[in-house]
């Protein structure tokens, strides 16, 4: 009966082994022996009865490796102007991350994802991936985001604020950690990892845009210094070529490394050239639709049709620089054989990116 009693006990114990092992959440206090910092400044110090980490710039945990699962962590309420959030799955510069603009609660853009592509921030080429969120303006909000290979779902206090569907950068795997740009607290940070569940596809009809222009020849990028530019050098610059998101979308900063890279906006102006050549049958007129960020000069056949400026705040306060393939139009004039456009496309901070379509 003894013996009885102690195997039973024995099943019990392994029983609850297991199911923590399948459900282990690691709660990783917040001092110097578990963050190392990437870039910035951070302090560690015990606050509302609390280990905190006071940080502006970005701290990776160590030792750690993550692919799916669910991270989360507490932010103190902030009523000033700043952003703080969650990296994921970085290898070297670039990584994901989710954050909380804490200043913008009720705000159309009050929580962003982006994709960090070579230290630059990316978030005004995705409109789409921005959620209007209610924060406490009092003690702690917390953050978590659920993983599921290239899906994540956001929540912020427990309620459902943002689905992700095509984690942008490609990675399955990397480190994790925090970011804040100016001074946040953070507390609180639990980890647990989880095998992905593979999720059935719905077969759906999708019309494929033709006239999308989906690969370009880009250059590597170079100081911008205004009244510069000859056009006579791009020919014999050395050209890349690569392909856009579905959307058509080239997002400069996934294929070229800045000069002056991941300082917002203290990075210097920079730029690249884009191009792609037009086979035409006859001398003909099309549409060419585009949009930028920040700034564009284009060329056609060696000849300047087109200059623009779509930097954040660039028309105004409030002014975002979100891009829209439909936003310009030129009519270009195309000769018979090959016609070759060059987008010259400047930048500074927040994404750099390119949109075309000719019709």
């Amino acid at each position: 009966m003894k013996n009885l009693f102690y195997f039973n006990l024995s099943i019990i114990l392994m029983s609850l082994q297991i199911s923590n092992a399948q459900n282990n959440t690691i709660i990783t206090p917040m001092n110097s022996l578990n963050w190392k910092v990437y870039k910035g400044e951070s302090t560690f110090e015990t606050f509302d009865n609390r280990e905190t980490l006071v940080l502006n710039g970005k701290v990776i945990l160590k030792n750690i490796n993550f692919s799916n699962g669910t991270i989360e962590v507490d932010m103190y309420a902030n009523e000033s102007r700043s952003f703080a959030g969650i990296i994921f799955r970085k290898q070297e510069k670039t990584m994901e991350e989710v954050y909380m603009r804490l200043h913008k609660t009720n705000q159309a853009d009050a929580l962003q994802y982006a994709p960090i592509y070579n230290d630059e921030s990316n978030w005004q080429l995705y409109r789409e991936h921005q959620a209007n969120v209610t924060f406490k303006d009092k003690g702690w909000n917390t953050l978590r985001i659920e993983v599921n290979n290239n899906k994540a779902a956001v929540y912020v206090n427990n309620e459902k604020v943002l689905k992700i569907d095509n984690l942008r950068t490609t990675l399955s795997k990397g480190e994790i950690g925090l970011f804040s740009l100016f001074t946040n607290r953070f507390s609180n940070f639990r980890l647990t990892n989880k095998e992905a569940v593979n999720v059935t596809k719905t077969e759906t009809q999708t019309n494929i845009d033709f006239s999308i222009i989906s690969k370009w020849n880009i250059t590597k990028a170079f100081p911008y210094t205004e009244h510069k530019l000859n056009f006579n050098n791009f020919s014999k610059e050395e050209y890349n070529k690569v392909t856009t998101e579905k959307s058509g979308l080239l997002p400069f900063s996934k294929y070229i490394e800045k000069p002056s890279a991941g300082n917002f906006e203290q990075n210097k102006e920079v730029y690249a050239v884009a191009s792609t050549v037009i086979e035409s049958n006859k001398n003909q007129v099309k549409s060419f639709s585009f949009d930028y960020s920040d700034k564009i000069m284009v060329y056609l056949n060696g000849k300047e049709i087109f200059k623009g400026n779509n930097a954040f705040r660039s028309k105004g306060k409030q002014y975002q620089g979100h891009l829209d393939i439909n936003a310009n139009t030129l009519f270009v004039n195309l000769k018979k054989g090959k016609n070759t456009l060059h987008c010259v496309v400047i930048d500074k901070a927040y994404g750099w990116g390119l949109l075309g379509k000719l019709e």
